[in-house]
């Protein structure tokens, strides 16, 4: 089976993975929970390239959401889906690099890349990778 890791970057990248997680949990049967509710048995066929399975039947994406400050991690646990995603996996700054590509690629980034690769690493454990998803 080829499970994906999804890495969303940015206030771009979250807002774009947002609505791609709506869009496959309804796919899936899936709700804001992470409970089925689906009604067809192929809806359950092919969960695990995107979801994890957790205790009590619950699915949670297998997604990796990052961003130099907490704005939009706040408007994503915010949304219809928000709690879907694993607290641990939300990885973000407080300060943000205001637009400045060289400040989010040689400081504030670059503070924050150890901890996103450790989370993303975790998220492969495990599984059986093929692919990595990123919407930046």
């Amino acid at each position: 089976m080829r499970e994906l890791v999804h890495v969303q970057a940015g206030q771009c990248g979250n807002q774009i993975g947002a609505k791609f997680w709506e869009v496959i949990a309804d796919e899936h049967g899936i709700d804001p929970t992470g409970t089925y509710h689906g009604d067809s048995d192929l809806q359950l066929e092919r969960i695990n390239v995107y979801f994890n399975e957790a205790t009590g039947g619950r699915y949670v994406p297998r997604a990796v959401l990052m961003d130099l400050e907490p704005g939009t991690m706040d408007s994503v646990r915010a949304g219809p889906f928000g709690q879907l995603f694993r607290p641990d996996n939300f990885v973000f700054g407080q300060t943000g690099a205001g637009n400045n590509w060289a400040k989010g690629h040689y400081t504030e980034g670059a503070e924050l890349i150890d901890s996103v690769l450790d989370v993303v690493r975790k998220e492969a454990e495990g599984h059986d990778l093929s692919r990595l998803r990123v919407h930046a």
